[in-house]
């Protein structure tokens, strides 16, 4: 069974094509849309359809946004967004952000981001104008090198930490797994990069630091995509696309909540003793006396520990020029800045990389 509506739309050029109709969109894991696309992107949102290509067998389709209630973006810069979100507010089109703020200055690991203080400065700006809660902090991925110890990782994130205190809910972070992804192990060799796999007892190792560090912040503390159970330490397996975020921020969204399978509830009333039931596990509380529950909507083609929800990525692989060394996204460096460059003759095309 397909996993969105198709709709028959109409290209720009007139031919009348089948497009996925998408509810929740993921903007997206396979490139920065909202540093280098962001323009394409509302362009194409207006437009009401974009292209995509199958990374896998090179085929192209369709996506339409005529059903789409909600955004989630991934970025590393997303501050061209600002210029863009009263769009979305117009469009009732809900977002929120999983921003990777990293620090790997002083290694030049992501010598294609802004500065360090830049991008904190950046995700102020953005919760101001979003709330908290609708901008996620990642640190991700967390690498070992011959310059990079645990407690070098550490103290980047405390800097970092300090100052987002106040600004974000939740910090999540993965371990860099090298070995597993052919992309990422030939990225950091052809740079020289003389990089570590992680073992077990330094992961547990790096978690106890960072849940003693947590104590001064108060921050939700989660893993994305990891096998090892890090709950002594207090911290969860993180639904990067979270349908119970989702929930929180749209659910006046009736559309976006049937396809959740959501169903509101009275919050319990206290007997005379002050004792009221239990709520569900999974609850979500919401405004109004309420709380939410939902279906499994858990998006299953992902990874095996992966706990994102169903949604539409229309990003494509080789097309990001921030050129971090251990990319898994590019093939190679040249390829993304080719890319780019072919994206910057069609700015508007169909696909990101205008064709």
């Amino acid at each position: 069974m397909a996993q969105w509506q198709q709709i028959q739309i109409q290209r720009e050029n007139g031919e009348a094509v089948d497009a996925q109709a998408p509810i929740i969109v993921s903007a997206s894991r396979s490139t920065d849309i909202p540093a280098f696309y962001a323009d394409w992107f509302f362009h194409r949102l207006k437009v009401g359809y974009s292209a995509w290509t199958n990374p896998f067998n090179g085929l192209k389709s369709y996506v339409t946004y005529q059903n789409t209630r909600f955004i989630v973006f991934w970025s590393k810069n997303p501050l061209p967004l600002l210029n863009h979100l009263d769009y979305l507010e117009e469009r009732n089109i809900g977002c929120y952000i999983q921003y990777t703020l990293n620090d790997y200055e002083k290694e030049k690991l992501e010598q294609g981001v802004p500065a360090l203080q830049q991008r904190i400065d950046t995700f102020k700006q953005l919760v101001d104008k979003l709330g908290k809660g609708r901008v996620v902090w990642r640190f991700d991925p967390l690498i070992l090198t011959d310059d990079i110890s645990i407690d070098t990782l550490l103290a980047k994130i405390e800097y970092i930490g300090d100052q987002l205190q106040g600004y974000t809910e939740k910090l999540v972070f993965s371990y860099a797994d090298i070995l597993n992804y052919r992309k990422v192990k030939a990225n950091l060799e052809k740079s020289h990069i003389p990089y570590h796999e992680w073992t077990e007892p330094q992961m547990l190792e790096f978690a106890k630091g960072l849940s003693a560090l947590n104590k001064k912040w108060g921050f939700t503390l989660a893993t994305c995509g990891e096998k090892v159970d890090l709950q002594q330490f207090g911290i969860e397996h993180n639904h990067c696309v979270d349908d119970a975020l989702i929930i929180r921020f749209a659910y006046e969204d009736k559309a976006l909540m049937d396809f959740l399978k959501v169903e509101t509830f009275p919050m319990p009333v206290p007997n005379l003793f002050g004792e009221s039931e239990p709520l569900p596990e999974d609850a979500i509380i919401l405004p109004n006396n309420t709380y939410a529950t939902r279906g499994d909507n858990r998006d299953k083609g992902q990874r095996l520990f992966c706990g994102c929800i169903v949604s539409k990525d229309i990003g494509e692989y080789n097309t990001c020029p921030h050129l971090c060394e251990y990319c898994y996204a590019n093939t190679s460096k040249d390829a993304a800045v080719r890319n780019r460059e072919e994206h910057r003759m069609n700015q508007f095309g169909e696909t990101i990389k205008g064709m």
